[in-house]
């Protein structure tokens, strides 16, 4: 009934049509003559990115709303967006955090089609798309064809540039420390890329989501359940992550009166914004796997119909 009253039951457009993501925050979502809109709401702390003030929001043409903090949903609008495959992301300011993301994305299963093709061929297509993101990060391909040589590498690369930041900003850097069961025992500069590194991975979550992709399945890293979105994260390391967390130690020792997980955060959420990060992230994993074949619907054989009867025992 719902669907013939807003006469939207063929209303689809693929997403390889729309245009991206949309963020809004501040405000309440929800559908008045069925169309959505977003009423945003003023606030002592509201950005002036958006005015106060109702807007109609085009979701048939975006493929994800990203909603921030200071906002509500209504159930209409969770449906009308449904109905459409436009997904709804809960986020932190500026993408810092990605508290939920409900898997109604995106309209074809290519991607993650193309990534479970290469992350099962662990002596093939796995390798070379470690090497292709270790080539991303580091400006070169690499001749090594093992993981562990390939994690050297970046390891000792990574030393150098810790080194060169630091000088940049001042600081006195000693090593990279860090206790997962005492995160506070780090110094400052170790604290702020722990908290720009939860940053930068939420934001890959999200761009990992946007297109699809399955998060478990990393090339790099194994064993985390956002393993692949660790991944994309480390492809920012050197040009997001790293300035922004040495930026915002040298700020916080400076400054002691600095709490220095919400300064890091807002500092690396800036960057992550300005520097329009998530879609680089989208653009970045659709090449990755680019090169992947995967078979033609037509090409891949039909499961056996089940008759409903187990077979005998023997």
């Amino acid at each position: 009934m719902l669907r013939g009253r807003l006469g939207l039951e063929t209303a689809r457009i693929p997403h390889a049509d729309r245009h991206g993501l949309l963020w809004l925050s501040r405000g309440a979502l929800t559908v008045r003559d069925g169309t959505l809109r977003f009423e945003r709401q003023a606030g002592p702390d509201a950005d002036s990115s958006m005015e106060e003030g109702e807007y109609g929001i085009p979701f048939q043409t975006l493929s994800m709303i990203l909603l921030g903090p200071g906002s509500t949903v209504s159930h209409d609008a969770l449906r009308l967006m449904a109905r459409h495959g436009t997904a709804l992301v809960a986020v932190g300011e500026d993408g810092v955090r990605c508290y939920t993301a409900p898997p109604l994305m995106p309209d074809t299963s290519e991607i993650a089609r193309k990534q479970m093709r290469a992350w099962a061929d662990a002596d093939g297509s796995r390798i070379t798309i470690a090497r292709k993101m270790y080539a991303l990060r580091l400006g070169e391909v690499l001749p090594h064809q093992g993981i562990e040589a390939l994690r050297g590498i970046e390891g000792a690369r990574m030393r150098r540039t810790y080194q060169t930041l630091a000088q940049r900003y001042g600081i006195q850097w000693q090593r990279r420390r860090y206790d997962r069961n005492d995160p506070m025992w780090a110094d400052i500069p170790n604290q702020a890329i722990n908290h720009a590194s939860v940053a930068v991975t939420s934001a890959a979550v999200i761009a990992v989501t946007a297109v699809g992709a399955i998060p478990q399945l990393g090339f790099i890293h194994e064993h985390s359940g956002e393993a692949f979105a660790l991944d994309v994260a480390d492809l920012f390391r050197d040009t997001i992550l790293l300035p922004a967390a040495f930026k915002s130690a040298r700020a916080v020792m400076d400054n002691p009166t600095l709490d220095v997980e919400r300064h890091t955060r807002r500092t690396t959420g800036e960057m992550l914004r300005t520097e329009r990060v998530i879609s680089k992230m989208i653009d970045r994993i659709k090449a990755i796997f680019d090169d992947v074949a995967v078979p033609d619907e037509e090409e891949t054989p039909p499961l056996t119909p089940w008759d409903g009867q187990d077979e005998e025992e023997e």
